[in-house]
């Protein structure tokens, strides 16, 4: 038993059945030994998000017995298009057009294509990562024309402003992003956003996956 991965769940579980979509729990565990993801994935927990595809390398190789979905969703460098096309199921953080040739090209030859979310910079901050709003329908299409890259939707970190009912406008505003979005490439299914402490809101705004770390594994080391 887990105390905080059951509450996570079930929380998540009762927002998602308010809303009538499912909702895919995505657990944060950067910074956090393997081991954390170890006894994670032994309750059930498949999908692991991490920051550094160092650090993500590291504990894939010491994990690498157990079939788990790793997600980078930090900042991609250029010089680590390689490592995460050929390493990791997902990449959430695609904000730039110069990544996707190297990402596509190295990704050719593995079973399946690279999962792709294309982040978004949703309220404008000068120190956050993401495209901007207007952008994102030249990075989809291109996205989507790539053979070894499937575009699957959008994500976004909204300011973290203190009052979490604040946030709602951001939230809004990435949905109708995500909706029509979805009205040009019908495949997409991901509207990735909410983290550990307004998932529930976020949910309730669209949010067909939140990204869980410190309500799941405490604070980080």
């Amino acid at each position: 038993m887990n105390p905080a991965y059951d509450a996570v769940r079930a929380r998540i579980d009762a927002a998602a059945q308010r809303v009538g979509h499912p909702v895919r729990l995505l657990a944060v565990s950067k910074t956090q030994p393997a081991q954390a993801v170890r006894e994670l994935a032994a309750l059930g927990q498949q999908a692991f998000g991490e920051n550094y595809v160092r650090e993500a390398l590291t504990k894939r190789r010491e994990l690498a017995v157990l079939d788990l979905e790793w997600h980078l969703i930090g900042p991609l460098q250029s010089n680590k298009c390689r490592e995460v096309a050929e390493h990791f199921d997902w990449l959430q953080s695609l904000d730039r057009e110069k990544l996707i040739e190297p990402l596509n090209r190295y990704r050719a030859g593995r079973p399946a294509p690279l999962n792709v979310l294309i982040q978004v910079n949703i309220d404008a901050e000068a120190s956050k990562s993401g495209c901007a709003p207007d952008q994102v329908g030249l990075l989809a299409a291109s996205v989507a024309a790539a053979p070894h890259l499937r575009l699957r939707g959008l994500m976004a970190i909204p300011a973290p402003l203190a009052d979490t009912a604040a946030r709602n406008p951001s939230f809004t505003a990435m949905r109708e992003l995500y909706a029509a979005l979805k009205s040009t490439f019908p495949q997409v299914d991901t509207l990735s956003m909410g983290m550990s402490d307004d998932f529930e809101p976020a949910i309730a705004a669209g949010a067909t996956m939140v990204r869980v770390g410190s309500a799941l594994f405490g604070a980080r080391r």
